[in-house]
């Protein structure tokens, strides 16, 4: 019995190696198992033409092919700037990262997206009543749409409870559930996280 398992195994291996290289050369040839050697004239029976086959062209262009289809797409890239102290100076720094950052791939010729997550104090940032930046949040939300801001909900309900009044956050920005968990799917998604 283990002899015929053996034998099997034998047979299936080198049927597989034979069926592999057929595809091989399938692939190297264009597709086809045989093309003429240089000067040797085929005739097509669709078309019934003649022409002088050129297998070194032939291969240039197999590699062109592939070295076009393997380029690389276009690549995106992403980044989360956290603020989470109600500091101008902080504020200001995460202005700087986004507007540097966004110059920086606009220059290169790439794409980028950048969002300015705030939460806990950092909530101020976006607070159309109390934020120390916000004629460079309306000027860059004009200037520069690569950069998006969003609010924490929950530091905006928590604010309301003490303050007792409603917190308006400003236009410009997205209400977002929770900031730490945007941050976390964000970074869950592969983009750079940075706390300036």
């Amino acid at each position: 019995m283990m002899t015929f398992q053996h034998t099997a195994k034998v047979f299936a291996v080198a049927a597989i190696t034979v069926l592999a290289s057929a595809s091989f050369a399938a692939a190297e040839q264009g597709g086809r198992y045989w093309t003429p050697a240089d000067g040797q004239q085929v005739q097509h029976r669709a078309h019934a033409r003649q022409h002088v086959a050129k297998p070194a062209k032939r291969k240039q262009d197999a590699f062109a092919h592939m070295k076009n289809s393997a380029a690389p797409k276009e690549r995106e890239h992403h980044l989360i700037l956290q603020v989470n102290t109600n500091d101008a100076p902080a504020m200001n720094l995460a202005l700087n990262n986004a507007m540097n950052v966004a110059q920086y791939y606009k220059d290169a010729g790439e794409k980028v997206k950048i969002e300015v997550v705030t939460f806990g104090p950092g909530l101020h940032m976006l607070r159309d009543d109390t934020s120390p930046v916000r004629a460079r949040i309306e000027e860059m939300a004009l200037s520069t749409p690569e950069v998006s801001f969003k609010a924490c909900g929950n530091t905006q309900e928590k604010m309301k409870k003490a303050e007792n009044k409603d917190i308006p956050i400003m236009r410009q920005a997205e209400i977002v559930k929770s900031g730490v968990v945007r941050v976390m799917e964000l970074q869950e998604m592969g983009w750079t996280y940075v706390k300036p």
